[in-house]
């Protein structure tokens, strides 16, 4: 944590990120109107007192909009991490740990998936299921597990050859002990900051997903919905691409200078 705050950039991304992470929170109670109220009659109104970002081709409110995007946007990408996570590290983890037939069966399965397309993948969903906000974290969550179950095992098989871990085994220190209050505390600072890079190719992923039709779908205030709504008035009303735009940048920018920051300390240390 020192050197998270001596590093600006990542200090101003985590700030940003704990910005979003509120508002997301708060936004039933800070969003003026309802994101989903239409009223064609206001449609494509500029700034005004009661709409400080103006209202969309169907009436409804922007700001209110944007609002509960960061709530939508934020809880998929961190569905899909938390999920991804807690199925990949603990694979990794006994996969390096215990070696032999069972880790070459294990990393071959992780090849495979590795291997997946996200797009295949998402498509093949959809065409089965639907698509719906729900499928898309599956589609996410299938493909991404095999990365994190990767860096798990790498990182483990570095701790088995530790001095530390021959202490263990002679001082009589059981399997699940090794692994889960010291080889698991040893992998994890690695595993957190990959994570936190990650999530902004998450949120990427889940707005482009939501833009082509495959993800989260309309009436749901999400960004990438937002943005493909607008599609058809982006020479005439530019403004409607515009602020969904600049907040899906802004925070995968801050969730890259964070991961940066988490990084560099943990390579420090």
């Amino acid at each position: 944590l020192k050197r998270l705050f001596k590093n600006k950039l990542a200090l101003a991304g985590g700030i940003v990120v704990l910005l979003f992470l509120i508002v997301g929170c708060l936004a039933p109670v800070i969003a003026p109107h309802d994101p989903l109220e239409v009223n064609v009659s206001i449609r494509l109104q500029g700034p005004s007192q009661e709409y400080w970002l103006g209202t969309d081709h169907l009436g409804r409110c922007i700001l209110s909009r944007l609002l509960w995007g960061s709530r939508y946007s934020l809880s998929y990408s961190f569905t899909v991490l938390l999920i991804t996570v807690c199925v990949g590290v603990p694979i990794g983890l006994f996969a390096g740990y215990v070696g032999g037939k069972i880790d070459s069966i294990i990393m071959r399965i992780i090849d495979v998936f590795m291997a997946m397309p996200v797009f295949i993948v998402a498509l093949a969903i959809a065409g089965t299921v639907g698509a719906s906000g729900a499928h898309l974290i599956l589609s996410l969550s299938v493909v991404s597990w095999a990365e994190y179950a990767r860096l798990a095992r790498a990182l483990t098989l570095q701790e088995k050859n530790k001095n530390y871990m021959t202490a263990l085994k002679a001082g009589g220190c059981g399997h699940a002990r090794i692994i889960f209050r010291h080889v698991l505390r040893n992998i994890l600072p690695s595993v957190i900051a990959l994570a936190t890079m990650e999530i902004g190719s998450i949120i990427l992923s889940i707005a482009g997903f939501s833009f082509i039709g495959l993800g989260v779908q309309a009436p749901t205030p999400e960004w990438g919905i937002m943005l493909s709504d607008s599609r058809s008035y982006i020479q005439t009303y530019p403004r409607l691409m515009f602020y969904p735009g600049i907040l899906i940048m802004i925070i995968v920018l801050a969730f890259n200078y964070l991961g940066e920051g988490i990084q560099n300390g943990t390579a420090q240390k």
